[in-house]
């Protein structure tokens, strides 16, 4: 992480920042973060990002702090400027402070912040030319369950996810639902193609609404290349011609090995063409305001 974050508003050297010992996110986990991707000193996707925020802020019970979509981009774009970041990785995370029941704390002094807002930022991690290995992860996601589908600070199921297939020298892994149905990897969505057509799980298996799932969706319709959203067993991505992740912080990673299949990329794949698409949308400049 870089040395400088900004909190509630405020720049503030990271070593030095505190917050409340006994809150509703250390307690409880009851908080929602983002991870955007920065490409020349700007968020890219800022404005899908923070719809996305606030949409599973309001599933997770976490209030909206006083600042708005404008005010949290003119201040992730001056932590940008003072850590110096052209390109890496921007974390913007909404915290919960006021507990309930035995662990409730008394505000004292002045109106209570209910929500922190923190805003902090890193290099992105190094991707191997060699592109990702891929495993099957033993851990199941729960449709069911109310954080599936939120970017939750409770994230520790997905953390243990990819530190278990890490432990097997896999760079990452598949995760099924309790029906046994495909829904993403740990920390990525997931795509494959078969004989022209690109594959990717639907919401309904518990896959998260990622932006830059979203973006290739656009492109990949922009380019002509059929794309279906469906529900799919193991047997579908076994059959795959290709198979690449999305997230903010992979952009678009490519799979070179699966369950004992190598995936040889070539130049003229369709993941190569929209891995280029999406390196050209993010070096375009953004239109000025009226």
């Amino acid at each position: 992480m870089h040395p400088r974050i900004i909190h509630n508003g405020r720049p503030l050297e990271a070593a030095k920042a505190r917050l409340p010992a006994l809150t509703a996110a250390v307690i409880h986990g009851r908080g929602v973060f983002t991870v955007v991707s920065i490409h020349g000193g700007r968020a890219f996707l800022w404005p899908q990002h923070w719809a996305r925020l606030v949409a599973h802020a309001e599933r997770a019970g976490v209030r909206l702090p006083e600042f708005d979509a404008a005010t949290v981009e003119r201040d992730l774009a001056r932590l940008l400027e003072a850590n110096n970041v052209e390109r890496g990785l921007a974390r913007v995370m909404l915290l919960a402070r006021a507990t309930r029941g035995v662990w409730r704390v008394t505000a004292t002094g002045d109106e209570p912040i209910e929500t922190d807002l923190l805003l902090a930022t890193a290099d992105a991690p190094p991707i191997s030319d060699d592109g990702l290995t891929l495993t099957l992860s033993p851990y199941r996601v729960n449709t069911h369950a109310p954080l599936t589908g939120i970017k939750s600070v409770s994230y520790l199921e997905q953390v243990l996810a990819r530190e278990e297939a890490r432990g097997r020298d896999f760079d990452e892994a598949v995760r099924l639902n309790e029906r046994g149905e495909i829904v993403s990897a740990t920390m990525a969505n997931i795509f494959w193609m078969t004989k022209g057509t690109a594959h990717t799980p639907a919401l309904s298996t518990g896959a998260l609404a990622g932006t830059t799932r979203a973006c290739l969706l656009e492109l990949a319709a922009e380019l002509s290349i059929p794309v279906v959203e469906g529900v799919y067993d193991l047997a579908h991505l076994s059959d795959a011609d290709e198979i690449f992740l999305a997230s903010a912080t992979l952009g678009l990673g490519l799979v070179t090995t699966y369950d004992f299949h190598r995936y040889v990329v070539s130049a003229g794949s369709v993941a190569i063409r929209l891995r280029e698409a999406l390196r050209q949308l993010m070096l375009q400049e953004p239109e000025a305001d009226d």
